[in-house]
């Protein structure tokens, strides 16, 4: 069962501040600026097949730690299409047989949240439980209030982002934008990496693909360019507002025009050398953000972790099936060169993320606190947790205050887990600032319009929503 005070200070006089400021925000509207759920799952509206399929599979942070518990990802139905209510039946009764490694940690809370919340059910999963859970979700998935556009509209979904590939037709998203039936807002968001690392395997071609969609020539770095450009303008009319980047590091430098095409060619011929590659990938994601100032998509940069880290794994299941592991972060120098071309440019918005705790404080607040372009972005992933939340908001808040954060991202594939995820953050946000006015450092008033702005505010700015 989930507790009304959950997360709450356990001070009792600023738990009852953070009581009340909690109930501000409690309902109002789901803002989700960075997110995975697929616009097609709303378009399609089909009832979600099962509680496994829904809750267990397609949920990395779930199959992870169970796959660390002995659980092969087979038994999970990692990577092998719809399953038959028999194994369908097998994966949650794995879930439910391994629910105890999951104390203390935010699944946990998020899951506890849902079923109780979303499915109404107090039943705790356990090897005795399951089969009962299963055909009591079962039954509840089959009603219409549980279907995918149904859910939106309860969760209180206003806008809600999408993570798409540069050639994407976008279908889907225009779709859900004619529909006078849904009102969400579902929003595109222009994900090139896979464009940007000219190094990895089959990039020439992506790069060929990238120039057919945006009717382009890409033989040469300059066409490059303009095939990213004529993407983002398409994007953009489909209502994008950000541009996300994932790479290893946020290295930015410029190279000559000269060199950049030289580089550029050797790579589609596959003959570039890796630092030569990682040179240009770094003048690429230069030259993207030098188109955020121009169209305005938001730029968002997630670093600092180790895809596929194990081989084995990602050539049996493929990509995102949790064994991507966090490595450290660098900033400040990495950075530079954007923020001394771009870091003042009245049209750039730059939200930096990490999955190291240990340059928030020394390296993202202290730019968030100078350049008017940087936001620090929420925890996300590892991070995505109630202690690491509060250590978070503690340490950029001394430097750069609350206005120069993103607001809070669920960064999540789960539909489910969305209003938990938000609702956790909203708890440990009404509790951060019941601290501050416990300690007389701001009045009740101010916590109460700076929490209604991180809810709404932050990620309306930032996001220019």
């Amino acid at each position: 069962m989930t507790h009304d005070d959950r997360l709450l200070p356990l001070d009792p006089g600023v738990r009852n501040l953070a009581r009340d400021l909690y109930k501000i925000v409690r309902d109002l509207p789901i803002v989700s600026p960075h997110g995975h759920v697929p616009a097609q799952l709303l378009v399609d509206d089909e009832p979600f097949r099962d509680p496994a399929s829904l809750l267990v599979t397609p949920d990395h942070y779930v199959t992870r730690l169970l796959h660390a518990s002995g659980v092969a990802l087979e038994t999970l139905g990692v990577g092998r299409g719809p399953l038959d209510e028999a194994d369908a039946r097998e994966a949650w009764r794995a879930l439910c047989t391994h629910w105890h490694v999951f104390r203390g940690t935010a699944v946990r809370y998020w899951l506890d949240s849902t079923l109780h919340d979303v499915f109404g059910t107090g039943l705790r999963p356990g090897p005795g439980t399951a089969d009962e859970l299963y055909d009591l979700l079962a039954d509840r998935l089959r009603r219409p209030e549980l279907r995918p556009r149904a859910l939106v509209a309860r969760f209180g979904i206003d806008v809600l982002a999408t993570t798409d590939d540069p050639v994407d037709d976008l279908a889907a998203h225009a779709a859900l934008r004619d529909d006078p039936t849904f009102t969400t807002r579902v929003l595109p968001t222009f994900r090139p990496d896979r464009y940007l690392e000219p190094a990895a395997p089959g990039w020439a071609d992506a790069v060929g693909r990238l120039g057919d969609a945006a009717g382009t020539g890409t033989g040469t770095y300059r066409g490059w360019v303009e095939a990213m450009a004529g993407r983002r303008a398409w994007f953009r009319a489909h209502g994008a507002v950000s541009a996300d980047h994932s790479h290893e590091d946020v290295g930015t430098a410029a190279l000559d025009e000269v060199d950049a095409e030289l580089v550029y060619a050797r790579a589609l011929a596959g003959t570039v050398g890796a630092d030569e590659a990682v040179a240009l990938r770094r003048h690429m994601l230069l030259e993207m953000a030098h188109l955020s100032t121009q169209d305005g998509l938001t730029m968002t940069l997630h670093p600092g972790v180790r895809r596929h880290h194990h081989r084995p794994t990602y050539q049996r299941f493929g990509p995102d099936t949790g064994h991507d592991i966090p490595v450290p972060g660098a900033f400040t120098d990495h950075l530079r060169p954007l923020l001394e071309r771009y870091g003042t440019h009245p049209g750039l918005r730059l939200v930096l993320f990490t999955l190291d705790e240990s340059v928030v404080s020394r390296e993202l607040a202290p730019l968030a606190g100078f350049y008017p372009s940087v936001y620090v972005g929420a925890p996300w992933w590892f991070l995505d947790a109630p202690a690491s939340i509060r250590r978070w908001r503690e340490s950029v808040t001394e430097t750069a205050g609350l206005s120069r954060t993103s607001g809070f991202v669920d960064d999540t594939r789960a539909l489910c887990s969305i209003p938990a995820r938000h609702d956790m953050a909203r708890r440990l946000d009404a509790g951060f600032l019941a601290s501050l006015v416990a300690e007389h450092r701001l009045d009740e008033d101010e916590a109460s319009d700076a929490l209604v702005d991180l809810v709404v505010g932050r990620p309306a700015e930032v996001f220019r929503l």
